[in-house]
């Protein structure tokens, strides 16, 4: 794991989520020990929160300074959960566009977002989704 952390970008997300409050919204690695596998991405959605499944590479700048933003939004919105899906395979280095998740998914660019309401209903994904986010980090004061 250590090969695909970037410094500053992942490492500073694990000291966000160690610091975070227990009242805080959830930041979690959806495929930890399972990195750019299939996944159904539905069944991350949780029941009575809201959902932001996050579709990244750890070799995409976005991304990683993203990461941060995204961990302070979920610790001000304790109705939000963060589901991070990594795309790329241990050994790829770059993006993993071939990856079976990213296949999977048809993805075409990351971050990628697909939000899920309280009852696990898909809302938005793609730039749709996007937008949605990026609202919210304005309303947080975060942007």
């Amino acid at each position: 794991m250590a090969k695909i952390l970037r410094p500053g970008g992942a490492l500073l997300l694990a000291a966000l989520l160690w610091a975070m409050p227990a009242w805080a919204g959830e930041v979690r690695e959806a495929n930890s020990g399972r990195p750019g596998e299939t996944m159904e991405v539905k069944s991350l959605a949780k029941r009575g929160r809201v959902t932001l499944v996050d579709f990244y590479s750890p070799y995409c700048a976005p991304c990683v300074r993203l990461a941060p933003l995204l961990a302070q939004l979920a610790q001000r919105r304790p109705d939000l959960t963060v589901q991070k899906l990594n795309i790329n395979r241990p050994q790829v280095r770059g993006i993993d566009w071939q990856s079976p998740l990213a296949r999977q998914y048809d993805l075409r660019s990351v971050p990628h977002f697909m939000i899920f309401d309280a009852k696990g209903r898909l809302k938005a994904e793609g730039k749709t989704a996007a937008n949605q986010v990026f609202a919210w980090l304005k309303e947080a004061g975060l942007l």
